[in-house]
């Protein structure tokens, strides 16, 4: 169960939050209906209770099939289609995966970016070990990822047979069409589905998210009975769900001026659930000259750096604070006879102990400087206790965008660069456009 605090909130009232229910009751009919902007991306409101079985069975067989023959896995991906199944991944085994889940594939995710230096260390690592790779794109063209597949599959071509890499390449792609599908229908790599109804940032619990995620060991069907639990409990309650509340208390925090939501955590495994949370709600709520900037930080480390800003800087923003209700086992801090660096004290007390007094210590002291707390409480660092928060943060999304006025489903933004990136590279057809740009840049002295 999520679990939401906010009655320590001072500067919103029941006022605020009425004033915001018509919205609320809008988006509602909107996400329970699949009838608003975007709804043709609405495939992952029912993904939990209606995904497709056969392939679900399919990605736990591959993942059986990757975690037997291969040393590496590589993710080939960008945006959605690496950010939740990292998050996932480090949030259960923390960012040091690779040194310490030593019965599963190390596992590596690259075509995130242009770095011809992440990519030459990475392939590095793979000398003297098996490799399977999982490459993801809808179109097959998204140009990081494409050129990574393409840098990866002259390594491989190096290494394997033909016949050997249709056991290596596994392509997660549109079901019929697009240059990856093609691709793989003609070298015969297993491929599996992007759903066409629901978009990158939303697709974690598809075979975008799942396959990864089934490598690593951890349990697909855990996560998905938590995303299906979660869903359960907030159509239920209707109108007063927590995800809903929590779209309202964003929204009333944005009337304020507070446009800016730190999203912070005291575990440093959350750290990529907090990318994974700004790519989900920035590029769902940013358009129209509108939006909530969302950041992400981790306490107490980022404390001792963005803290200060958070604290005592420009008065623009509202933490959200995920932390886990559950205590796991965690060492307690030994006795020094010598007594050196004075924290005797502490002899006895747990690390989550000393965790939850600076959780309570920062949460005053923001307070007092004026920066107000939302608290969503997960349950327990599993599976299915990380499959209902994403939902829950799915559902918050959605609502959220509503309530503020855009279409959550889209980013017509993000073609921008492109456009941009693909003229000055000399694509085909690009020519009148190439030569504008060059005009515009000699005005940057660049």
């Amino acid at each position: 169960m999520i679990n939401l605090k906010y009655t320590h909130i001072k500067s919103i009232n029941k006022t605020d939050l009425d004033e915001l229910m018509p919205l609320l009751v809008k988006a509602d009919a909107k996400i329970r209906n699949k009838n608003g902007e975007g709804a043709e991306y609405t495939g992952w409101i029912d993904l939990p209770v209606n995904y497709d079985k056969e392939e679900f069975a399919r990605i736990k067989s591959a993942a059986k099939r990757i975690r037997t023959n291969s040393d590496v896995l590589l993710v080939i991906g960008i945006g959605g289609s690496y950010l939740g199944a990292r998050a996932v991944i480090e949030f259960l085994y923390s960012s040091y995966y690779n040194q310490t889940k030593k019965d599963s594939p190390e596992i590596y995710f690259i075509g995130n970016s242009f770095s011809g230096d992440e990519l030459n260390q990475v392939i590095s690592l793979c000398e003297g070990k098996r490799v399977s790779v999982n490459v993801i794109s809808k179109s097959g063209t998204t140009t990081e990822s494409a050129i990574a597949f393409r840098f990866v599959r002259k390594y491989l071509e190096g290494r394997y047979t033909k016949e050997e890499l249709k056991e290596r390449i596994y392509t997660t792609t549109d079901k019929k069409s697009g240059a990856l599908k093609t691709l793989a229908d003609e070298e015969g790599y297993e491929s599996f589905v992007i759903p066409d109804d629901i978009g990158g940032r939303f697709s974690v619990l598809t075979a975008v998210g799942l396959l990864p995620i089934a490598v690593s060991g951890a349990d697909i069907d855990a996560l998905m009975e938590g995303a299906a639990a979660c869903r359960e409990n907030l159509f239920a309650d209707n109108l007063y769900n927590n995800a809903y509340t929590y779209a309202l208390l964003r929204n009333a925090f944005l009337k304020k001026g507070k446009f800016v939501e730190v999203l912070a955590s005291y575990d440093p495994s959350f750290r990529f659930m907090g990318e994974w949370f700004k790519q989900l709600f920035g590029e769902s709520e940013g358009k129209q000259k509108k939006g909530i900037l969302p950041a992400s930080v981790i306490f107490s480390t980022d404390l001792h750096s963005l803290g200060q800003f958070i604290q005592d800087g420009s008065p623009v923003l509202f933490e959200t604070v995920c932390r886990q209700s559950v205590s796991a086992k965690n060492p307690v801090v030994p006795n020094d006879e010598k007594n050196t660096d004075k924290l005797n004290y502490l002899a006895g007390e747990t690390m989550d102990s000393i965790n939850n007094k600076a959780f309570l210590g920062t949460l005053l002291a923001h307070a007092d400087g004026g920066t107000e707390t939302i608290i969503v409480e997960y349950s327990e660092k599993n599976e299915f206790s990380l499959g209902e928060l994403i939902y829950f943060f799915f559902i918050a999304c959605a609502a959220s965008g509503y309530i503020l006025g855009v279409n959550p489903f889209d980013q017509p933004g993000v073609e921008a660069y492109k456009k941009n990136m693909f003229a000055l590279l000399g694509k085909p057809g690009s020519e009148e456009r190439k030569a504008e740009l060059e005009k515009k840049l000699t005005l940057f002295d660049i």
